[in-house]
């Protein structure tokens, strides 16, 4: 269903926000969810809130609900895809910007909304700026620990636990478990694959640009 006049709003907003920002191994992941304002409480009662304030399994849970019964969308940047986009743009709130913009799109294709709720990362511009013609009509809301509306939850809940599948299957095709962040465990993870697999296996699997890289090649 398109958004038009002939298709007036629905009462509720779009959240989304991002997961495996800061994690060296794994993709980045951007959620988009649509949550209908009669919705609230149940959504609520489901246990929705900011995804850091969850265990893994638990976001695996209510991520597994959330799929069954909402609209929701997931943008995934894999590593490879991910290192290309970073080489030509540069610029990480860029690219944070154009998932964004992606995962309001997807959701305006489904269901008709006035109103998108986001993280502030960055300059606002960025996302208006991202958004194609069926986004440029919505009221755009930034600001800082979004994951306080429970759409933004919601979409916080569904990156994380896409997330954390990717980087699952993404240690068992390297033949590593690759560890989340990006602490020491990560680099001597990072160390073990080169070792195994070779320099060109980051590309596959890790954003090459974090200083974790230059920090690995030295060791090697």
């Amino acid at each position: 269903m398109q958004q038009s006049e002939l298709f007036p709003a629905v009462a509720g907003h779009i959240g989304t926000d991002e997961s495996g920002k800061g994690d060296y191994f794994g993709p980045l992941v951007v959620a988009g969810f649509f949550l209908e304002d009669r919705q609230k409480g149940v959504v609520k009662e489901l246990g929705v809130k900011d995804s850091k304030t969850l265990s893994d399994n638990r976001c695996r849970e209510i991520a597994d609900i959330l799929k069954r019964g909402y609209v929701y969308t997931l943008v995934v940047i894999g590593p490879e895809k991910y290192n290309g986009l970073y080489e030509k743009m540069r610029n990480l709130n860029r690219m944070l910007a154009w998932g964004h913009a992606r995962a309001i799109e997807n959701i305006l294709a489904e269901v008709p909304c006035s109103k998108a709720v986001t993280d502030q990362f960055g300059d606002e511009k960025f996302v208006l700026n991202a958004l194609m013609k069926q986004g440029k009509t919505i009221e755009l809301v930034q600001r800082t620990k979004a994951e306080a509306d429970l759409a933004v939850a919601a979409a916080s809940i569904l990156a994380r636990a896409e997330f954390l599948k990717r980087l699952y299957f993404l240690g068992k095709e390297c033949g590593l478990d690759l560890p989340k962040g990006a602490g020491p465990q990560v680099e001597q993870a990072a160390v073990a694959l080169i070792r195994k697999n070779g320099i060109e296996a980051l590309d596959k699997v890790a954003k090459r640009h974090f200083k974790i890289t230059e920090r690995v090649l030295k060791v090697i």
